[in-house]
């Protein structure tokens, strides 16, 4: 009887377990859910012991500092004090705990202030910068503390539409801040110029950004000026040469590259006497095709890829005039786009090969700026003239330190004393070691 009522006990243990087991937690999906698993609670833990670890061996050496120095009466002028109340800090693993060490000096004259762990830190970094890409990638300030709390966990003080709305202020005051920066120990071997347009309604509907890149000796791609100019006009683009050029910048840049906009180019040599002009291949190829029937798009587009990616600059010179035969008896207006800037499109030729990739289009800027566009197509009602500066200017900061650098970068010294290059190659070897040694 015993064994039966076991038995019967057990069979009924195992169905509700299999009940159980067939239960489907159903998630709401209005509320975000904080991240949590094994693997990224063992990773929390092991950086909270690692952060508190590394605290401690800094205040360890700051005391060995003063381990010497004595009070009259004999006891050590440096101690510890206990520790300070402990706070929650922001990381990419999500929120970790930390307990600052106290630092007493008996004479109370010197505070120990954490390099690790400054005072008032409530972000790390990293999450510092994935705010800013969060708002200029899309995500609406209504939607942030959701957001956040899904990739930082429910425990993220602080993350909200307010935060965004301080943040602006803060980029606000760095972008002016950065704009009168020193540049008289910056040297510019090529520019990348053009002027961006977005889809919302700003205080002055002609008004569009106009930035500038740089690429330094070093092969490094950098932001140097984002400002607002009046429908790229001749006006504004000289107005930005002109402030980069007060701020310090001596040296003419070798190469500027840019679209078709005729302000910069006319502006250009009255700033920067010496520098050349490249015209942007993607953007003159969009010009040309729009001039052609669309039946004959796809065989122009090709025909005209076989003069930018030619070899050398005769063979070029020679596709170039196999196109305007091609095409002018029909689509004369084509022809004439491509030939009326025959000396700007092909200027690259007269620079080092490893380059032509990055000097024939504008494409670090339009790639960059791809996406700022995607956070303003988003932006519902008028965005302020320093709402759209500042927004531009920390996406773009954002970006840089990813850019690539220049290949070749070993020929940009050259460039930029003068060395000249025929058809990617050093035009004279002798001429290398006088020039770069006199500049």
């Amino acid at each position: 009887m015993v064994s039966k009522v076991i038995k019967f006990q057990t069979r009924r243990k195992e169905e509700y377990a299999m009940k159980e087991d067939k239960v489907i937690r159903l998630k709401n999906p209005g509320l975000a859910l904080p991240v949590s698993d094994v693997l990224t609670d063992i990773l929390r833990e092991g950086a909270q012991k690692m952060l508190a670890s590394a605290v401690e061996a800094e205040v360890a050496q700051f005391l060995a500092r003063f381990n010497e120095e004595k009070l009259p009466d004999g006891r050590a002028r440096m101690v510890r004090n206990g520790h300070l109340p402990e706070r929650s800090l922001q990381t990419g693993l999500g929120s970790i705990d930390v307990a600052m060490p106290r630092v007493r000096d008996r004479k109370q004259k010197i505070h120990f202030s954490s390099s690790i762990l400054p005072p008032y830190l409530r972000r790390t970094k990293t999450v510092e910068e994935l705010l800013p890409w969060l708002y200029l990638k899309g995500i609406s300030t209504g939607d942030f503390q959701e957001a956040l709390t899904v990739l930082l966990g429910s425990n993220a003080p602080g993350l909200s539409a307010s935060t965004i709305c301080r943040l602006k202020e803060v980029w606000q005051e760095e972008h002016q801040l950065w704009e009168r920066r020193d540049l008289s120990n910056r040297e510019y071997v090529y520019l990348w110029v053009d002027g961006v347009h977005f889809g919302i309604r700003q205080e002055d509907a002609a008004q569009c950004i106009l930035v500038v890149m740089g690429a330094t000796t070093d092969g490094k791609k950098e932001l140097v000026a984002v400002t607002d100019g009046y429908r790229e006009s001749e006006q504004s683009w000289r107005e930005v040469l002109l402030d980069m050029k007060a701020r310090g910048l001596k040296i003419d840049p070798k190469l500027a590259i840019g679209d078709g906009a005729l302000g910069f180019w006319k502006a250009l040599p009255q700033v920067f006497g010496t520098t050349r002009g490249q015209r942007c291949w993607v953007h003159k190829t969009a010009n040309i095709l729009n001039k052609l029937p669309k039946n004959q798009q796809p065989k122009a587009k090709l025909q005209l890829q076989q003069i930018w990616m030619a070899a050398t600059k005769k063979d070029a010179q020679r596709a170039f005039g196999h196109f305007l035969t091609l095409y002018r008896p029909k689509y004369p207006k084509a022809a004439e786009c491509l030939e009326k800037d025959e000396a700007a499109l092909l200027a690259f030729y007269d620079f080092p090969a490893q380059h032509w990739v990055h000097i024939r289009t504008t494409n670090p800027i339009e790639s960059t700026f791809a996406t700022v566009q995607l956070r303003t197509a988003k932006t519902r009602g008028c965005v302020s003239r320093a709402g759209i500066l500042a927004m531009v200017f920390k996406l773009a900061k954002s970006a840089e330190k990813n850019w690539q650098r220049l290949r070749g970068a070993e020929f940009l010294p050259e460039v930029l004393a003068g060395v000249d290059f025929k058809d990617g190659v050093r035009f004279n070897t002798a001429q290398v070691t006088n020039q770069v040694c006199a500049a």
